[in-house]
């Protein structure tokens, strides 16, 4: 037949009909490739990872809050180490409890000389560290301003004036309030030490007076609390 040899050349006619239906061909649309499979697999991993953490996050401070129960008892030293220090949770936001007293916080360390002698450093103000970071902050770190007051006044509430730990959590309280003076002290000195004490001065804020009034003659008491010396490991540069 004419036309259907190889050296056939179609007419223009025909040329745009085989382009249009070369164009319509299925086969030819153009797909969204699929991402590898051990990548799709890790990211649903992550995902239900993330969704049974907050599941389980809610459901431990739900029974941290919760009236106390037979389930809150029976878990409660597994809902203490989730909870405490990081999530702990009080009323304080709607019965707020205003401070009668200010504290101030101080450190220092002890180290071994290379002829066997002990020195001991010179105080390192905690406190000051926080009120540095705070003054003049527009948005203050929430931590900042608390992360030392809380742990002290947790470590208070279950040693009173002995300072050896009575429970898991005590001592958990104070290995905190160690770690805690540690790690302030190397950002902020130089220097390798093997143990830590603290300090803490409680200083009673006065009650306002009315103008005019005279104001009391007996100054406030100021407390001066020295803790033990805990050892730690070799830290500093």
């Amino acid at each position: 037949m004419e036309g259907t040899g190889p050296g056939h050349v179609l007419s223009g006619t025909e040329s745009m009909n085989t382009m249009e239906s070369s164009l319509q061909r299925p086969n030819d649309t153009v797909t969204t490739p699929e991402p590898p499979r051990p990548l799709a697999a890790a990211l649903v991993m992550a995902v239900a990872l993330c969704l049974a953490t907050s599941l389980v996050h809610v459901l431990l401070v739900f029974l941290h809050v919760a009236p106390p129960n037979q389930i809150s008892q029976y878990y409660s030293r597994q809902i203490n180490a989730w909870i405490y220090p990081l999530f702990e949770q009080n009323w304080q936001l709607f019965a707020p409890d205003p401070e009668s007293v200010t504290r101030q916080i101080s450190a220092r360390t002890t180290r071994t000389s290379p002829d066997g002698t002990t020195q001991i450093g010179e105080w390192f103000d905690l406190t000051a560290v926080d009120d540095s970071d705070v003054k003049h902050n527009i948005f203050p770190s929430h931590t900042t301003q608390n992360m030392l007051r809380r742990a002290w006044t947790s470590y208070l509430e279950l040693h009173g004036t002995d300072d050896k730990p009575h429970s898991a959590r005590a001592l958990m309280l104070q290995r905190y309030l160690r770690n805690l003076a540690t790690e302030r002290i190397t950002a902020h000195q130089s220097g390798t030490f093997q143990a830590v004490q603290l300090r803490v001065i409680t200083r009673p804020i006065a009650a306002p007076t009315t103008p005019g009034a005279p104001h009391p003659a007996t100054p406030t008491a100021v407390d001066t609390r020295y803790l033990p010396w805990w050892k730690v490991t070799p830290h500093g540069n």
